[in-house]
């Protein structure tokens, strides 16, 4: 591609951050020119977007319907899976997943309530409540 064809569509992304593309000038040497974004790559991330929105909606629904503790939102919300949870808590993958069960979570002690709460950075009371203050 030429350093003049380097896609410029702007995107969400693209009003905070550019991607480095590798183009060639005038004289046939590769070089490195920034993109805003480019239309295909918007579309994938959009459909991304929207599929990660109907996952936290249906988490955020299992939470009320009592079929699954706060864990879940927060961490569909965080993009997280039980594994990555357990690393930032400093707990087991196995007991991430136990704590997923309403049952189980409501008899969490504070201490492990704040361990869950540090990584979300939010409060326990948020945590129990699913309650999400976005910066």
């Amino acid at each position: 591609m030429k350093k003049e064809d380097v896609p410029q569509d702007l995107s969400s992304l693209g009003k905070i951050t550019k991607e480095v593309c590798y183009a060639t000038d005038k004289s046939g040497k590769y070089v490195t020119e920034l993109s805003k974004g480019w239309d295909i790559k918007i579309t994938a991330l959009d459909t991304h977007w929207e599929e990660i929105e109907t996952r936290v909606s249906i988490a955020r629904q299992k939470v009320l319907n009592n079929e699954a503790s706060p864990l879940l939102f927060f961490m569909e919300k965080s993009l997280m899976d039980a594994e990555i949870l357990a690393g930032y808590a400093g707990l087991w993958k196995w007991q991430v997943k136990r704590h997923l069960k309403p049952e189980i979570f409501k008899k969490l002690s504070d201490k492990k309530l704040q361990r869950y709460a540090e990584v979300f950075n939010v409060t326990i009371d948020d945590l129990k409540n699913i309650n999400v203050h976005e910066a």
